[in-house]
């Protein structure tokens, strides 16, 4: 059979696979799959989910499931661990600027297994923003997380890392794993981002040797690599607080950093797309530590849930976020739910506090339709209530099926 012939036969099969499937359909009630992230200050991604189904259910009999999603940053660590059934611990940690706080990660029910996000220890929400100067900031709870994590048996970690405050290539981490700096005096550096450039000699011996033997699944949508224009400094510096005048210094000051690591590892990953996410963490992961992946978060979400197995029936799924833009569809949540979604020829609609104008045509053909769930007349502030957006949501989304 010739490979024309065969992708006739194939197409075939997909046409009446999809139309056994709508009239299986038609004998069953509708199914839909909520899936949205969380509208940032506003309402978390279950507060969401419920919102929607609560419309959804509110005019039409419908199987409706809700799923809590995130994308490697804030609540991704309660969203992966409640889908998967493990359990949360706290830990004391030293926040950016050195603070005590408490941190809380999860535990899988295998007893070895992490799961953590990095704002939780160094995320930018944690420091105030006349505060914000990443040369003082570092990721120490990170690693002080880590640690805990092994001192309980966990040896796998999957870990966040969207939403950092710092621009250190993961330093404080390192050094609270017990990696040690030093000059060419041999006096010992501090980890922070403003003395990097004295450093010449890397020293492991106070690291635990059950560290180095961790493995690492770390959820990262930043392709950028940690120097240079399109690194860490250049491209997210503004948003941590580094003044435009002093990025050269900076970026160079990581690149110092780097021809010291490469030096020590006998190995130079400042180049590897996603090395420069959450201002150099994932060069510090990918350089220190042997098994090592970089993953898109929302992959790991949706793998983690167990999304792809209750979509296979679903014939809607909602998802969504804040702001729907021309950004949405590189990388965010409701893209990549709505990814998988086609796999299975759902439906997929889109509700944002906000939808840019051109944003709906920009996500087809995966999101079938985008709705604004906040009126027009409505102030930002009134529209940004937990209250109010939650009801937002349920109004639109009711109004949307009402028709089906």
């Amino acid at each position: 059979m010739l490979a024309e012939d065969w992708l006739c036969f194939i197409e075939a099969v997909i046409y009446m696979m999809l139309k056994l499937r709508k009239t299986v359909r038609g004998k069953r009630s509708v199914k839909v799959v909520i899936a949205i992230d969380s509208f940032k200050g506003c309402m978390s991604s279950l507060v969401a989910g419920n919102a929607a189904k609560k419309g959804v259910l509110s005019v039409m009999d419908a199987d409706v499931m809700v799923f809590p999603v995130a994308d490697g940053g804030e609540g991704t660590s309660r969203v992966l661990t409640e889908g998967m059934k493990g359990t949360f611990r706290e830990v004391s940690v030293h926040d950016p600027l050195g603070n005590q706080i408490v941190a809380e990660y999860g535990i899988l029910p295998d007893n070895t297994t992490a799961v953590m996000e990095m704002a939780a220890a160094s995320g930018i929400t944690l420091v105030p923003e006349e505060r914000r100067d990443p040369e003082m900031s570092n990721t120490a709870g990170v690693g002080e997380m880590i640690l805990d994590a092994v001192e309980k048996g966990c040896r796998d970690f999957m870990i966040g890392i969207g939403g950092s405050a710092t621009t250190e290539a993961g330093i404080g981490m390192l050094h609270a794993l017990g990696y040690r700096f030093y000059d060419k005096q041999g006096e010992e550096v501090p980890p922070f981002l403003y003395d990097m450039n004295r450093i010449i000699e890397i020293r492991d011996d106070l690291v635990p040797e059950v560290v180095k033997t961790c493995s690492f699944r770390i959820a990262c949508d930043v392709k950028n690599p940690l120097c240079g224009k399109n690194g860490s400094v250049h491209v997210f510096g503004k948003q941590k607080g580094i003044d435009p005048s002093q990025m050269d210094r900076l970026d160079a000051v990581l690149s110092h950093f780097a021809d010291i690591v490469s030096l020590y590892k006998g190995d130079d990953v400042r180049d590897v797309p996603g090395a420069g996410a959450a201002g150099g963490l994932g060069f510090a992961f990918l350089s220190f530590f042997q098994d090592v992946q970089l993953i898109p978060g929302i992959e790991m979400v949706c793998k983690a849930i167990g999304l792809d197995s209750t979509l296979e029936d679903a014939d809607y799924v909602l998802t969504g976020e804040g702001k729907i833009d021309h950004q949405t569809r590189m990388g965010k949540v409701p893209f990549g739910i709505a990814t998988h979604a086609k796999r299975y020829g759902c439906t997929v609609y889109a509700f944002g506090g906000a939808v840019i104008d051109g944003a709906e045509e920009s996500l087809k053909p995966e999101i079938d339709a985008c709705f604004a769930i906040s009126p027009k007349e409505m102030p930002l502030e009134e529209a940004m209530r937990e209250e109010v957006a939650a009801e937002n949501m349920t109004r639109r989304v009711a109004s949307v099926f009402a028709n089906m």
